[in-house]
């Protein structure tokens, strides 16, 4: 039987066209092996017709391992990143309410009937193929009024897609309400009448209920193959990625379900079929870029916070410090825990407070810092306008420098 796929198109071509290259490019590293360290990427799990337009081809990310150099702030959205703003002209979010996580128990499969099956005749039919000029992704319906989940990078500077249910043959217009490229995020809309009959939206979960080791399983579109779904678990907690606009993600769930190009803003769900994220990239060793047991899903607790503005076609605000951070070098007992910064923007708010490049921040507002992804982190939990106290060594000599976080710029400076 042939494999369904709900887009026509060249993806066979284009999976042939890429295993081709991958064993070419396997062959040269036999043959050669002194030339290749076989470094890790991350990619953007959006798939497309022209590598170069798609999510899969922009925004090549180094692995998490090898990152050291960190935007802050930004990233993973927090509730106090939103701007406190009921006035419907404004370009800011109104601080909507979060969408509500629900309870969620494992379930029972029936007789002869796997969990995964069982999760999959449930929320699969929820699941839909979204379609851009440059590529395609996966999305997920989440309410009775047409609106459907995905990346940011998969409908990139859209201002509508292709939907398809797969239960159904029909194109649909999706219409993007909003998106949000420091979470990786967007919100489409359709036509709720459209929505075919039977089909339940999809619930979120708390992501902080998420353990180490919980059943994690996948649905989505990887090249264009429709509706496929894929069982594993939760590999890790805590991961951090770089956003579509250069910032960073924090608090990612890492999973060894399954997960290949065309996967982008699809559910990753628990036992109970209920979403703790999103799923958004992957980790490769640089001659594939295909599944190899590490995917990251921007979490569900996230996705709740953002959402509610983008629904509503408002922006949302992340606070920015305006420095760029690692791990301070040379770690050694007299070497001080805490986040060593590379440079300061111009201009930005670390830049105004007379943070300098060389500092090491050990404390915010009393916090323990203990390395840059602490820092990051509890930037990304405050909001524009917040003022911040850090605690910082200079030249062997401890002082305190306030700054009082700005806006996050459209991407990073």
């Amino acid at each position: 039987m042939t494999p369904k796929h709900i887009w026509s198109g060249g993806w066979e071509a284009e999976s042939e066209e890429d295993a081709r290259r991958r064993a070419e490019a396997e062959a040269e590293r036999l043959a050669h092996p002194e030339r290749y360290e076989a470094p890790t990427t991350v990619h953007p799990t959006a798939t497309g017709a022209d590598e170069e337009r798609s999510g899969l081809g922009r925004n090549r990310i180094i692995a998490l391992a090898a990152v050291t150099v960190l935007a802050v702030g930004g990233g993973a959205f927090a509730a106090g990143a939103l701007l406190d703003n009921n006035d419907s002209s404004s370009k800011g979010i109104a601080r909507p309410a979060a969408l509500p996580a629900v309870s969620s128990k494992p379930i029972t499969p029936t007789r002869g009937q796997t969990r995964a099956g069982t999760i999959y005749a449930q929320d699969s039919p929820a699941v839909v193929s979204i379609r851009t000029s440059s590529g395609s992704g996966t999305g997920f319906l989440i309410d009775g009024d047409g609106t459907l989940v995905t990346n940011d990078h998969v409908v990139e500077s859209a201002t509508s897609v292709q939907v398809k249910f797969g239960t159904d043959g029909r194109t649909l217009r999706g219409d993007v309400k909003g998106v949000d490229p420091s979470s990786d995020l967007a919100v489409v809309h359709i036509d709720p009448s459209a929505v075919p009959s039977g089909v339940k939206p999809l619930q979120f979960a708390d992501s902080t209920g998420v353990s180490v080791g919980d059943v994690a399983i996948a649905i989505g579109n990887p090249f264009g193959l429709d509706r496929t779904v894929t069982e594993g678990i939760v590999s890790s907690l805590g991961r951090t990625l770089t956003a579509p606009n250069g910032f960073q993600i924090d608090g990612v769930i890492q999973t060894d379900a399954a997960i290949n190009p065309g996967n982008s803003g699809g559910p990753l769900l628990d036992d109970g079929g209920k979403v703790i994220g999103v799923n958004s990239q992957i980790a490769t060793n640089g001659l594939s870029a295909g599944n190899v047991g590490i995917g990251f899903a921007v979490p569900s607790n996230t996705v709740r916070q953002v959402l509610p503005g983008l629904r509503l076609g408002k922006t949302v605000s992340h606070a920015w410090l305006g420095v760029h951070i690692e791990a301070p070098s040379g770690l050694s007992p007299s070497t001080p825990s805490g986040a060593a910064i590379t440079s300061v923007t111009t201009g930005g708010p670390a830049d105004d407070a007379g943070l300098q490049a060389g500092d090491i921040v050990t404390a915010v507002d009393g916090q323990p810092m203990d390395d840059s992804t602490d820092l990051s982190t509890y930037i990304n939990s405050k909001a524009p306008g917040d003022k911040i106290t850090m605690t910082v060594k200079r030249n062997g000599q401890t002082q305190k420098i306030d700054a009082v976080l700005a806006d996050q710029p459209p991407k990073v400076p």
